[in-house]
């Protein structure tokens, strides 16, 4: 899903809406002008109709809107920053940046929609009666916006991912066992147990000539199975980057030069790096069996060409330290993270001992990922990326999702909430 259009912002947090959310408004407003039709026909007119129709879905997703401002508040109460909100055609979902370090911050966070939902319920069903002495069409209104309320809360407490009733149930196994994954797994197949039932039951009321609310449930279902499966495959992607170690990734995009070799050397190295239009490697440098530091292009370009020859690779040494480095056995997700700190986009891997034993980048990583996986990308594909060097083709969320995962208790979680 995109990032769609803004269309204001709340306490620095963007208010955006999707095209599709278009889409849905036009369908609701349609079926609520079918419905004022028929039961308050002799007091409306058609425009009239139209124009309370268009209110009840504008207010509608307004509700939707107040459901994820919910979630959004407690998660700024918590600690957590919030990135965005955003409606589309089946609801609204607020992304923060991280999950909340604790189970039942995350749990409050869960519930807030929720209970927004069920008050806005409440309150309207309240108003719908005396509502009448202002005007004969708002006790409908009311009404109407405070059942959807309802409905919009309570099925969003039904226990099973993307739902919010999902995420408190990960928030209470997590809780009472002290895993936030087993939290993760155990909500997912509640998840796509009830996403199989709606879609079951969707089929029986389809058969049985339900229509609409029949082909409603059965999408509700499959979209709850794609979202399901998005955090399956989420949990798979986040065990990988925590599984795999640095040493299974690392290429070796460093040479090696004699510190009492010359200049010019470096120069032919140089070369052969253009001439495979991938980027120059790192030239390391040692004498003897020794790690001394490394060289880079500087010197080729303060001295004149006929002065190579006279200059010796160890007369420009700069120390390893100065390279961003990784141990070969750091687990992948520190290495997302360093390299998005690192200036050269690429890090120095260290054996057991200190000593380079390789390099890691984007590329490199990207690759053992997908590898991990069992996913094969066009070999066009992998070469732009790694001349680039940047993520293959689906990855480049890498750094955003690590962002999310809480690792130092050894579990993940997702960054959003629907409604």
């Amino acid at each position: 899903m995109g990032d769609g259009w803004t269309v204001l912002t709340f306490r620095g947090v963007p208010l955006r809406i999707q095209p599709s959310w278009l889409f849905s408004l036009a369908i609701f407003t349609v079926l609520f002008q079918g419905r004022y039709s028929v039961d308050m026909s002799p007091e409306l007119s058609v425009p009239l109709s139209w124009a309370l129709a268009l209110a009840t879905a504008l207010l509608l997703f307004a509700s939707v809107l107040l459901h994820e401002l919910g979630h959004a508040l407690m998660a700024v109460r918590e600690g957590v920053k919030v990135l965005s909100i955003t409606l589309f055609h089946l609801g609204g979902i607020a992304r923060v940046e991280k999950d909340c370090d604790t189970a039942m911050g995350s749990l409050r966070i869960a519930a807030a929609g929720p209970l927004v939902s069920l008050l806005l319920a409440l309150a309207l069903l309240m108003a719908a009666s005396p509502s009448t002495q202002i005007s004969p069409v708002l006790p409908m209104l009311c009404t109407q916006i405070g059942l959807l309320n309802l409905m919009l809360g309570l099925f969003n407490l039904l226990p099973g991912l993307p739902l919010d009733g999902g995420l408190i149930l990960k928030a209470l196994v997590w809780k009472f066992s002290g895993s936030q994954q087993r939290g993760v797994q155990v909500a997912s197949a509640s998840g796509r147990a009830l996403a199989t039932l709606m879609i079951l039951l969707g089929g029986v009321l389809l058969f049985q000539g339900g229509g609409f609310n029949g082909l409603m449930l059965m999408l509700i279902g499959w979209f709850g199975l794609g979202a399901n499966r998005s955090q399956t495959q989420m949990l798979m992607l986040q065990k990988v980057l925590k599984d795999t170690r640095v040493a299974d990734a690392a290429g070796r995009r460093f040479r090696v030069l004699e510190s009492d070799q010359t200049l010019r050397r470096l120069s032919q190295l140089r070369l052969q790096d253009n001439e495979n239009q991938r980027g120059a490697d790192w030239v390391l440098v040692c004498h003897g069996g020794r790690w001394l530091g490394w060289v880079d292009d500087r010197p080729l370009r303060d001295l004149p060409v006929q002065h190579w020859d006279d200059h010796r690779i160890g007369d420009h040494l700069q120390p390893l330290s100065i390279l961003s480095s990784i141990e070969d056995k750091a687990p992948l997700w520190q290495a997302v993270l360093a390299l998005e700190e690192s200036e050269h986009g690429r890090l120095l891997v260290l054996s057991p001992a200190g000593l380079p034993s390789g390099t890691i980048d984007r590329m490199d990583l990207g690759e053992a990922v997908l590898k991990q996986l069992g996913v094969r990308l066009p070999a066009p594909i992998l070469e732009e990326a790694r001349k680039r060097n940047n993520y293959p083709l689906g990855l480049v969320v890498l750094p955003q999702i690590v962002g999310s995962m809480e690792v130092s208790s050894g579990s993940s979680a997702s960054d959003a909430s629907s409604a």
